[in-house]
């Protein structure tokens, strides 16, 4: 396999993946792809699932491997999207649902996902990869593109970073937007959302090594904030990636609390009467000669054919009121879209 010093020689493949690893550096895998049931262990192989990680043979193992500048794509034309309205109806009744489970004790948190759907009515889905452009430090660029079907994003959640027995994960849950930061650092219901998800992290890594948990930081994401926490394990032996991939998600950020086959079903079908797309908050990585980076697939666009979908997620607690997540998933969706000026 070659890492070719062509880098933009893959834009025009019927299929490839980006992703951008913790140093810096992007990888780009160009198709066709040798589809595996698990890690090949050598080489270069990018994991791409769906959220319930059904798909038999995750791993891609790409026919030409180059290091990308994403900013050599500059000039793609940009598509045009019509976007129709998203009402509140659907994303109301599955709020009430998991208020009802939460009431009764089977769950104490879950995210529910509200898209909003739009039409191509101008350019390519293909240019929407403009927005991988000037990320900034805070975000890892990703893409899968299989033929006129795809994904792509800017995403800031880390799933995990497997080297040598180390790893790296974080809790990243509560969100405001940017000028409301200093009230958001008092924010007891964000706060309680963001220890559910460090905690449960902390908790289910301790049996395969030593968790060391860093100090809750504001992560600074232009037009929102969360609330950060590093974690990291160093492991005691050593464990497959597969397994590792399945222990760590849906972490809680993006799963229910308890996560439990049961709350997990639960979930399951509250994004599918959603509408929300299969590989929206699913993990999406690349190893690379025994080093081995996952992300979370958020704040990312999908598109089949001329049909495009923006999806929003929220963290649903006891203390959580409906207009209020409402106006936050509008607020991570129109961030999504400003980013890749749509």
């Amino acid at each position: 396999m070659d890492r070719r010093s062509d880098r933009m020689v893959g834009m025009d493949a019927e299929s490839f993946a980006i992703l951008q690893a913790p140093s810096g550096k992007v990888l780009m895998g160009i198709g066709p792809f040798q589809e595996l049931a698990e890690c090949p262990h050598q080489g270069v192989a990018f994991y791409v699932n769906n959220f319930s990680l059904t798909e038999p043979r995750p791993w891609k193992v790409p026919s030409a491997v180059v290091e990308f500048d994403p900013a050599e794509m500059e000039g793609m034309e940009s598509p045009v999207i019509e976007w129709e309205a998203l009402e509140p109806d659907g994303f109301a009744q599955v709020f009430s649902e998991i208020n009802e489970s939460i009431q009764k004790g089977v769950l104490e948190k879950s995210v529910p996902v509200a898209t909003e759907r739009g039409s191509l009515k101008g350019g390519t889905a293909r240019g929407l990869l403009n927005g991988l452009v000037g990320s900034g430090d805070q975000f890892y660029p990703y893409a899968w593109v299989d033929g006129a079907s795809g994904f792509c994003g800017q995403t800031p959640e880390l799933l995990f970073h497997l080297r040598k027995g180390r790893l790296k994960t974080m809790a990243l849950a509560g969100t405001a937007r940017a000028e409301d930061r200093s009230v958001f650092a008092f924010d007891e219901k964000e706060i309680r959302e963001h220890e559910y998800v460090a905690q449960t992290l902390v908790a289910s890594l301790s049996d395969i090594g030593m968790v060391k948990r860093g100090e809750r930081r504001m992560m600074d994401l232009g037009k929102l904030v969360h609330f950060h926490t590093p974690i990291e394990v160093f492991m005691y032996g050593d464990h497959a990636i597969d397994y590792l991939v399945r222990k760590m998600h849906p972490t809680p950020a993006l799963g229910p609390h308890p996560r439990t086959p049961e709350s997990l079903e639960l979930l399951y079908e509250w994004r599918s009467r959603l509408g929300a797309p299969r590989g929206f908050g699913a993990p999406f990585g690349v190893y690379d000669h025994g080093e081995f980076h996952a992300v979370v697939a958020i704040r990312g666009i999908y598109w089949e054919g001329e049909q495009v979908a923006v999806p929003s997620g929220c963290g649903v607690i006891e203390a959580s009121r409906l207009t209020n997540e409402w106006r936050e998933l509008a607020l991570k969706r129109s961030a999504v879209k400003a980013c890749f000026g749509i």
